[in-house]
C-alpha cells in the first residue's frame, strides 16, 4: 500500500473535517463549526498527514513549544484504514518534526485507550482538565 507522509500545514479544513468524520473522531469535534475547525488548523504547530494516491487517509495535529513538550491534539485515522500502522507512522513523523526531546502529550479517546500501550505510549495518571466555557 503506497502511503506518503508529509507535513501539511495548509490542510483544508473541509478536507480535515472530512477525515475526522472517516475516522470516527467527529464524534468529539466541531465539525459543524467551519470557523473552529479553521481555527484548530490556522493555530497548529505541527499537521501532519497520511494520503493514498491523493486521498486523506490520516491526520496528526500537534501543538508544541519544539523543545520541552508536544500537545498531539488530534490523532485520526480513515476506518478502513486502521489497524494497518498508520497512526503509529503519524505519531512518529509528529514527534520527529517536533524533535524527540519533546515529551508527547495527549488525551486519549474512549474508544481508543487500549491502542496507545500497544505502541509504546505510557499512562500518565495525573492529568487534568478545564472544560469550555459554555454560551448561554
Amino acid at each position: 500500500m503506497d502511503i506518503t507522509f508529509q507535513i501539511e500545514p495548509q490542510l483544508a479544513a473541509e478536507e480535515f473535517i472530512d477525515l475526522l468524520v472517516r475516522s470516527t473522531l467527529a464524534e468529539r469535534r466541531p465539525v459543524d463549526n467551519l470557523e473552529t475547525i479553521r481555527g484548530m488548523l490556522h493555530h497548529a504547530d505541527l499537521i501532519v498527514t497520511a494520503r493514498r494516491t491523493g486521498l486523506l487517509i490520516g491526520v496528526s495535529r500537534a501543538i508544541s513549544d519544539f523543545h520541552f513538550c508536544t500537545y498531539l491534539s488530534d490523532l485520526a485515522v480513515d476506518a478502513e484504514f486502521q489497524r494497518l500502522g498508520i497512526g503509529k507512522k503519524l505519531i512518529e513523523h509528529t514527534h520527529q518534526a517536533a524533535g524527540r526531546g519533546t515529551t508527547l502529550i495527549l488525551l486519549a479517546a474512549p474508544k481508543a485507550q487500549s491502542y496507545y500501550p500497544h505502541i509504546g505510549m505510557v499512562r500518565h495518571e495525573s492529568c487534568w482538565t478545564i472544560p469550555p466555557a459554555r454560551e448561554p
